[in-house]
């Protein structure tokens, strides 16, 4: 089965952690949403969106490039960090994927040092994450699918 992630992983690499532990276990494409805007999706089995949370919801430009390139009736799954502990993080890439008519396969999040916006006010929220059970569950997570 070919499979591909589409990431954003700015800031401190936290979803990027969670995404080299895959790569070192599965065949995976990881392609960064920066480098890979015109990649076509189309030849992929299943469809893997990663980010970090900002601001309550993916990177901006995994949206974008989700609602412009997400092939219709594909297999998708997530994969986040966010510094927060809870928020509805994946309602705008479920409507992308709801209105592709997407199979949603699952989601695997844990926390990851975040020092955004007003939290490095404070010296951020989350730190020491994602620890390496954390990365190691993403891992499981994705053996899974």
């Amino acid at each position: 089965m070919k499979t591909v992630i589409v990431y954003y992983s700015r800031h401190h690499g936290n979803t990027k952690k969670l995404l080299d532990a895959i790569a070192a276990q599965e065949e995976v494409t990881l392609i960064d949403v920066l480098e890979g805007r015109e990649t076509d999706l189309t030849g992929y089995d299943r469809i893997g969106f990663a980010s970090g949370i900002y601001y309550g919801t993916f990177a901006k430009q995994i949206i974008d490039f989700a609602e412009a390139k997400l092939p219709e009736e594909k297999d998708v799954f997530y994969l986040y960090t966010h510094g927060a502990p809870s928020g509805n993080f994946l309602r705008d890439m479920r409507r992308i994927a709801q209105s592709r008519r997407c199979r949603e396969l699952g989601e695997y999040h844990c926390q990851g040092f975040d020092t955004f916006g007003p939290f490095k006010l404070v010296g951020g929220i989350a730190k020491g994450h994602p620890t390496q059970e954390e990365i190691a569950a993403a891992a499981a997570f994705y053996q899974s699918l």
